[in-house]
């Protein structure tokens, strides 16, 4: 059974991916030089700064990566009467329609520096958008797992290797982490109850209850997109 997830059906390359979130960060940061020359965006790809893992990118690599994401969409050429050059922008309102500046500042973050946890991606996502408080971005994550065309990312629980969740882009496709279906079922295996955390203070007994809420509606999804995975109905 083949999966309704987006990312599945057209995944980017690790190269493509960088690409996209260097377009989507300077058209946010640099927006007098948006769109992006050859030059500029192939000096985007290997910045040292914001970047994860850096690399060492040529020009002609990064313009067959674009001549390829042109071919499905995912990047225009723009040609300006009187410049010498083409530029290049992205075309994520087409590809993935519905998304507002928190959500592709979120999704720019994770494409350009992979796994990251809610307080990572509040404070480098302040260049791009300011988020007033973690649940804040949590609400977006959430926006971006129950996106409608299939989850866009997703929350790899705290676990071996792991001291606290971290949320990743699917683009690239599924990590490993959430590919393999024998350690998704060992994931969801009955296993013994784990204490109930205290109970907050009553002041703050309401931002418990919502975090909580949200939480279920992440598993909730991740459940979904697993279920398909495995062929299994409801």
């Amino acid at each position: 059974m083949s999966s309704p997830h987006m990312p599945a059906t057209d995944p980017l390359t690790t190269i493509e991916a960088r690409i996209l979130g260097c377009l989507l960060e300077k058209e946010i940061t640099l927006p007098d030089y948006y769109p992006l020359t050859l030059n500029a965006l192939t000096a985007a790809c290997n910045q040292t700064t914001n970047r994860d893992p850096i690399m060492t990118l040529d020009e002609n690599q990064v313009r067959r990566a674009v001549e390829a994401m042109k071919t499905r969409g995912w990047v225009f050429e723009i040609s300006i009467v009187g410049a010498r050059v083409s530029k290049y922008r992205h075309n994520l309102k087409s590809k993935l329609p519905g998304l507002e500046k928190p959500s592709t500042s979120l999704l720019s973050v994770l494409l350009l520096r992979g796994e990251q946890t809610l307080g990572e991606l509040r404070q480098r996502t302040e260049r791009l958008h300011a988020f007033p408080d973690l649940e804040s971005v949590e609400a977006e994550l959430l926006k971006l797992i129950t996106y409608s065309e299939g989850p866009l990312t997703a929350c790899l629980p705290a676990g071996p290797g792991r001291r606290v969740a971290q949320y990743v882009q699917l683009l690239t496709g599924e990590p490993d982490t959430l590919q393999s279906p024998a350690k998704a079922e060992t994931i969801i295996e009955p296993a013994p109850t784990p204490a109930a955390p205290a109970a907050p203070a009553a002041a703050d007994d309401q931002a418990w209850k919502q975090r909580m809420e949200m939480e279920i509606e992440i598993l909730k999804a991740q459940l979904n997109r697993l279920k398909v995975r495995l062929g299994v109905e409801d």
